[in-house]
């Protein structure tokens, strides 16, 4: 009996050096060197994981920036400038300097402007909607106003507003990550440049109906009128499919072309207020007062 169990011990004593000197065998003869640089890297970024760089994770950025020579057309929107900065100092590699941008929402159809005409009955989820159907306004471009942006926003940065029913992005938190874009079914989300005090001018619409159709379903439509097109002195607006678009590359912030727009289609964020023109009519009424007064003294 003793015998049997001591025979026991020793094959699995066996067995089990054999399988270490396998198991030895098969790790030295596949074994992956990694670069300790990628470890380096990756500490250095956010930890993020917002999949914002076009990579699946801090991680698989991080080995994509120490394996490839040219790293200029990477970059981490989280990170920004100075982390991709401490990136290549630490790598010897050159990087691209990018301006910050912000996300912006491609649409103004409020409640007010663009009223339900129909009630959806299902699952809270703009994907699930737009695979049903167009919405429950008329425009079948406009926001759709289930949240699913702000569920996919991991900072924090966007909010829905229970009076407009569309949602709010947070300018401060922003990190122009995507997921929100990715999110959005209707592509009503697109990154804008970050001016200094986040200036914007931007048409906040995606309507490609002609015009009567488009002011029909929503009252802050584009409806094509091409008057911003006319309006802007620096060729900065096209016009395509009865919608207008500015080239926030060509844009200098002039506001020429808000004044022009019929429907307030186009935004424009954290500008001064407008001064009050004096009209024509004042000026003339000054202008005889002038007169009497000195024809009085004379």
């Amino acid at each position: 009996m003793s015998d049997s169990i001591l025979y026991s011990v020793l094959l699995l004593m066996a067995l089990g050096a054999i399988a270490a000197i396998v198991l030895y065998v098969v790790s030295k003869k596949f074994y992956v060197y990694e670069d300790p640089l990628i470890e380096q890297v990756d500490a250095l970024l956010p930890a993020a994981n917002c999949a914002g760089c076009g990579s699946p994770g801090c991680r698989a950025f991080a080995e994509k920036l120490v394996t490839q020579d040219d790293i200029s057309n990477l970059f981490c929107p989280v990170g920004g400038n100075e982390v991709m900065k401490s990136i290549a100092t630490l790598l010897g590699k050159e990087v691209a300097e990018k301006e910050p941008t912000v996300a912006v929402l491609l649409c103004n159809g409020s409640c007010s402007v663009r009223p339900k005409t129909t009630q959806f009955e299902g699952p809270d989820s703009c994907a699930i909607s737009e695979m049903v159907f167009s919405g429950e306004t008329d425009c079948q471009y406009g926001c759709l106003g289930k949240g699913d942006c702000v569920a996919a926003c991991d900072f924090d940065a966007m909010y829905m507003d229970s009076e407009t029913g569309l949602p709010v992005i947070i300018t401060d938190n922003c990190t122009s990550c995507g997921a929100c874009i990715a999110a959005c079914p209707k592509d009503l989300i697109e990154f804008r440049p970050r001016n200094k005090r986040d200036l914007k001018i931007y048409v906040a619409c995606k309507n490609q109906e002609r015009g009567g159709v488009a002011k029909k379903a929503c009252a802050a439509a584009c409806i094509g009128c091409s008057l911003c097109v006319q309006e802007c002195p620096h060729d900065a607006i096209s016009l395509e499919n009865f919608l207008a678009y500015i080239d926030a590359d060509a844009c200098t912030l002039c506001r020429k072309c808000v004044d022009v727009c019929p429907t307030n289609a186009i935004i424009e964020t954290n500008f001064p207020p407008r001064k009050k023109k004096k009209s024509k009519e004042k000026k003339e009424i000054k202008t005889i007062q002038t007169i009497d007064i000195n024809n009085n003294n004379a």
